[in-house]
């Protein structure tokens, strides 16, 4: 239940113009009571790693619900289902307390039919990741990771993007996940724009800090070049996409961060 005192010092706030709005204090006090109700989704698949590991930690925030594609979507963007049956079915998840689905449709779907048919309330709080790969720069337009975000953004709801790079190397983000997200879960909502996270993947002796408000850099990770792999029947070409590491980034964007071992954290805007 509320707590009546907080209930009236968030309303203050929002009159003081210091919040947004009353559903933004509903939704500050709901975290202060650890009484939300979480969606977790991602793009790599209901058995990812990163996934269990995100559940885990949301626990310490609410009620969590995963709503999981069935297989990896990655780089499905902000992509939707719309002319076929999107399936949903229970799911066995390795975290106790954690209620969970698989989808057949995309990450973005995850989010539009979880948070409207599958859960008993719509969600407080969207959680997307935590992602394969960094989710940087011009990878964001690609990214199914923040493309469900972006939905959870759409449909009302707090959104935050989880990514971390993808040599393996977990101990940052094990270490200051829930750190993070006890931070950003408090930011503003700013309606068409998500929180998004990324964790290098350095070992804890080289890590540097935390890097906040970062800008997404104009640059890469990686460009990208088509082979030819294959001629086929009547004149068809077979190619194969290769990323050509380029990871250079501006002063203060989150490509510069996460190459220099820091955590960075920024806003990013859907399209507007």
């Amino acid at each position: 239940m509320c707590r009546k005192g907080a209930w009236v010092e968030l309303t203050t706030l929002v009159t003081a113009g210091l919040l947004g709005s009353k559903q933004s204090a509903r939704f500050f006090y709901l975290y202060e009571d650890n009484n939300m109700k979480i969606l977790v989704t991602n793009d790599d698949g209901i058995d990812s790693e990163g996934l269990f590991r995100l559940a885990e930690c949301a626990k310490s925030f609410g009620e969590v619900w995963v709503i999981a594609p069935d297989s990896e979507r990655s780089a499905a963007s902000h992509c939707i289902t719309l002319r076929h049956p999107i399936d949903i079915y229970p799911h066995d998840f390795p975290i106790d307390g954690v209620m969970a689905f698989t989808c057949s449709g995309m990450p973005g779907d995850c989010v539009r039919v979880g948070g409207l048919n599958v859960m008993d309330e719509r969600p407080d709080l969207v959680l997307s990741g935590i992602n394969f790969g960094y989710n940087v720069a011009s990878d964001i337009q690609y990214s199914a990771t923040c493309g469900a975000a972006f939905e959870a953004d759409f449909q009302g709801y707090n959104a935050i993007a989880v990514s971390e790079g993808s040599s393996g190397c977990h101990e940052v983000t094990d270490k200051y996940l829930k750190e993070v997200l006890t931070e950003v879960i408090g930011y503003e909502k700013k309606p068409g724009s998500i929180i998004n996270v990324n964790f290098p993947d350095c070992p804890l002796t080289d890590y540097r800090g935390i890097l906040r408000d970062r800008i997404v850099s104009n640059g890469m990770i990686y460009q990208d070049i088509y082979h030819v792999t294959d001629k086929l029947e009547k004149g068809g070409i077979r190619y194969m996409v290769e990323g050509i590491p380029k990871k250079v980034g501006e002063e203060g964007s989150d490509l510069k961060a996460v190459m220099e071992n820091f955590i960075s954290i920024g806003y990013a805007k859907n399209i507007s």
